[in-house]
């Protein structure tokens, strides 16, 4: 957008977000960040609009009035926002937190009570932590192109009620909000995703990587996508997953994801080291069991330590 922008000429650009939500932020941010000297123009904080349009259902009125089409319904009167990746809902009914979502609101998945009695089984490949081919075991159905692998993600997640989540979550500018959401595809390859950094992932990696998760998770829901902090983590966890590589075997019933199996030619799971009837590492590790005696006792000084303390003064 802001690229057209610049090759138009503009000097402004508009934005339909509300004066109280995160996309406001969003938008403004990446704008800013992409062309330091671009102005925003944001109706609902015009105070002249929003004489007009007091909230959600002045706007239908007009937009009933002028022919507009739009999802929102009177009686109905949630918004929705939807993408290849998921589709949300909120305002309107559901900001009465109490207030159960209606079935039929939701548009890329079934109820998991009205999924099919019979499960699909899949396998996903991934290479460097990308997913690159899909395989319906059940039926044969295989996909290898990246939007294909999407889209049918979509497709069979969705056909079995995988993705449903209701919460209530903190605003960036601090208001509490409630949505509801439906993430299917996504929801299939973040389970096999994680299934696979499990046995193709150091340890102390994971650790780090969880953290960096959660440090992305935030900084996309406030809007700094195009800060250095950004740019910094998407290298970081780019880098960790050079060794991501392998398959995930993955049963979908009924709003679950059940994995079956794992493989990878790159995976740190070594059979023989963590077996319960083999005595040592086997034979490509020299891994002795009484030296866990003293791994515990060190690890277990600084306990001592404090519970002394805590004896001495509780």
């Amino acid at each position: 957008m802001i690229r057209i922008a610049n090759e138009e000429g503009c000097t402004y650009i508009g934005h339909g977000a509300t004066g109280k939500g995160n996309d406001q932020v969003r938008f403004e941010m990446c704008c800013q960040a992409l062309s330091p000297t671009i102005q925003c123009v944001a109706p609902w904080r015009d105070a002249e609009f929003i004489e007009s349009f007091k909230g959600r259902s002045d706007l239908l009125a007009y937009c009933t009035k002028h022919g507009i089409p739009v999802d929102a319904k009177p009686k109905a009167n949630y918004s929705i926002d939807e993408n290849l990746f998921h589709t949300s809902y909120e305002s309107g009914q559901l900001e009465d937190a109490s207030c159960g979502a209606d079935d039929s609101m939701f548009k890329m998945t079934v109820s998991p009570k009205d999924a099919p009695d019979t499960p699909d089984r899949v396998v996903i490949e991934f290479s460097k932590g990308v997913p690159i081919k899909m395989t319906n075991k059940t039926d044969g159905t295989e996909k290898t192109d990246a939007l294909d692998i999407f889209l049918y993600c979509n497709e069979i997640a969705g056909k079995h009620g995988i993705g449903r989540i209701d919460i209530v979550e903190n605003r960036f500018v601090g208001i509490k909000s409630r949505g509801v959401y439906e993430t299917p595809g996504g929801t299939l390859l973040r389970a096999a995703h994680m299934d696979l950094e499990g046995i193709c992932m150091d340890r102390e990696v994971k650790r780090i990587t969880e953290g960096l998760a959660a440090e992305f998770a935030r900084l996309c829901y406030n809007g700094f996508w195009f800060a250095p902090e950004m740019e910094l983590i998407r290298n970081s966890i780019q880098f960790s997953q050079r060794d991501v590589e392998g398959s995930v075997e993955i049963e979908l019933y009924k709003g679950n994801t059940i994995i079956c199996g794992r493989q990878s030619p790159k995976a740190l799971y070594n059979a023989d080291l963590a077996s319960m009837d083999i005595e040592g590492g086997g034979d490509a590790f020299d891994y002795n069991p009484a030296d866990a005696q003293g791994f515990i006792r060190i690890n277990a000084v600084r306990l001592k330590t404090y519970a002394a303390l805590r004896a001495k003064f509780d």
